[in-house]
C-alpha cells in the first residue's frame, strides 16, 4: 500500500514553530509521506531565515518558494500572494501530494489555498475558526471555506468553523501544535544555553539572572500607517525600566518598514544598556526564554497560545488580537506608553498567572498526523464558471 503524500507549505517564521511536532509526526507516521514545501518570508534572512532551523532539525525540503516582493505595504502584499500562487501551483503540479497542509492566517497562506482548491487537491487547514478583527481573520476565514479537513485549536474555534457551514465530521479540536512544543518545555523549563552566545544578535548583554521581559510587536495590517508611531510607544515605555529587555524583530506583514525603522532610530539615539535585539531564536528555545521571563509585551499570537499555557504574563498590546480566546496571563492596554509602563509593573509585582489549557493540552501533532492518515480523501466543492 503506497503512503498518502502530504505537502505542507510554510511561509513564515511563526508557521514552523507552530506545526513542528505536527512535521515530526507526519514524518514518522508508517503511512505518511512527507512534502515539506517552504517559501515567502520564511526563506529571508532579514525575517529570521526559519529555513536553516528547518534543515536543522532534520526535515528534508521538497521545494522553496521564493515570492515574497519588496515593499511591506499593501501592494507588496497582494502581489506575494499572487506570485505564490503561480509559483506554489508549479509545485503542486510536479509533486502531486494527495493532501495540502496549510497553517493559520498570515496573507502568504490564501496562495496556498487557492492553488490547492483550484486543483482540487483536498485542503487541511490548521488553527482556522478563530477571531482578531483584522484582516487576519479575513484570511483565516477565507481559507476555512476552501478547506477541507479542519484542525482546530479550541472548543469555540471548532464552534465557529462549523457555523460558517463545514461539515462537523471533518471539524476536529486538536489544540495547537505549538502548545506540544511548551508542554516539552514545561516539563523542564530551566534555561540552558546562553542567547546571547548562541543566537547574537545586537546591543548589550544585559545579566539576565535576575529578571528580564521580551518584547515582541508587529505591524497590524489594518493599521500599517501608523506602525512607526506603536511601536515607538512600546520602546519609550520599555526605555528607562530597571530591567533587561529582550526585543524581537517583527515579521513581514505591511507597515513592518515602519515598525524596523522606528526599532533602529530608537537604538542609534539611545543604546540603552539594558536592550537587546534579536532576529530569531529556534522555536524550543524562545519557549525556554519566555518560560523564565518576567513577562512577554506586545502584540505576538505567541502570547495569547503559550505563554497561557505556561502561564507566562502578558501585556497585549493594541488590537492585533482582539477577540482570540484567553486566558488569564493577559492585560490589554492601548498604545499608550504609560498603560503599558503600568501594565508591565504590575506582572513584576504579582508574578506568573495559573497556566490554561485554552489551546489543547500538548498531543496535538500527533492528532493531526492520525487524522491525515485516516480520514477519507475529499475532493473540493465544485467551482462554477
Amino acid at each position: 500500500m503506497s503512503k498518502r503524500k502530504i505537502c505542507v507549505v510554510i511561509t513564515a517564521r511563526p508557521s514552523y514553530s507552530r506545526v513542528k511536532t505536527a512535521l515530526q509526526a507526519i514524518k514518522e507516521h508508517p503511512q505518511l509521506e512527507l512534502q515539506l514545501v517552504v517559501a515567502a518570508s520564511a526563506l529571508l534572512d532579514r525575517y529570521g531565515s526559519a529555513v536553516n532551523f528547518i534543515e536543522k532539525d532534520g526535515f528534508e525540503i521538497t521545494a522553496k518558494v521564493f515570492n515574497v516582493l519588496e515593499g511591506e505595504n499593501l501592494t507588496a502584499a497582494a502581489k506575494t500572494t499572487g506570485i505564490g500562487i503561480l509559483e506554489l501551483s508549479t509545485v503542486f503540479d510536479n509533486i502531486k501530494p494527495d493532501i495540502i497542509v496549510t497553517i493559520a492566517d498570515r496573507f502568504e497562506t490564501m496562495a496556498t489555498a487557492i492553488s490547492a482548491a483550484f486543483m482540487n487537491i483536498p485542503l487541511a487547514h490548521i488553527q482556522g475558526g478563530e477571531v482578531t478583527g483584522n484582516i487576519d481573520e479575513k484570511v483565516r476565514h477565507s481559507i476555512t471555506k476552501l478547506a477541507d479537513y479542519h484542525f482546530v485549536a479550541s472548543e469555540s474555534a471548532k464552534e465557529r468553523v462549523i457555523r460558517l457551514g463545514e461539515d462537523p465530521e471533518f471539524v476536529i479540536n486538536t489544540g495547537c501544535p505549538s502548545i506540544d512544543m511548551a508542554a516539552a518545555v514545561a516539563k523542564d523549563p530551566s534555561l540552558n544555553f546562553d542567547p546571547y552566545k548562541k543566537y547574537g544578535g545586537v546591543g548589550t548583554n544585559p545579566d539576565l539572572s535576575n529578571g528580564y521581559i521580551i518584547v515582541m510587536q508587529h505591524p497590524v495590517t489594518t493599521e500599517y500607517a501608523d506602525s512607526r508611531k506603536h511601536i515607538d510607544e512600546t520602546l519609550y515605555a520599555v526605555k528607562d525600566m530597571d530591567i533587561p529587555v529582550l526585543w524581537f524583530w517583527p515579521n513581514v506583514d505591511a507597515g513592518a518598514d515602519g515598525t524596523s525603522a522606528g526599532i533602529r532610530s530608537f537604538r542609534e539615539k539611545y543604546r540603552s544598556n539594558h536592550m537587546h535585539f534579536f532576529k530569531n531564536m529556534e522555536g524550543e528555545d524562545f519557549l525556554r526564554l519566555l518560560a523564565n521571563s518576567k513577562c512577554l509585551i506586545g502584540n505576538s499570537s505567541v502570547g495569547i497560545r503559550e505563554c497561557a499555557f505556561l502561564g507566562v504574563p502578558v501585556v497585549n498590546v493594541g488590537s492585533r488580537q482582539n477577540k482570540r480566546d484567553r486566558g488569564n496571563n493577559i492585560k490589554d492596554v492601548n498604545y499608550n506608553r504609560d498603560e503599558i509602563t503600568k501594565a508591565i509593573q504590575y506582572w513584576l509585582d504579582n508574578g506568573k498567572a495559573s497556566p490554561s489549557n485554552v489551546y489543547g493540552g500538548g498531543d496535538a501533532g500527533q492528532q493531526i498526523a492520525t487524522q491525515l492518515a485516516t480520514m477519507p480523501l475529499r475532493f473540493h466543492k465544485t467551482i462554477s464558471y
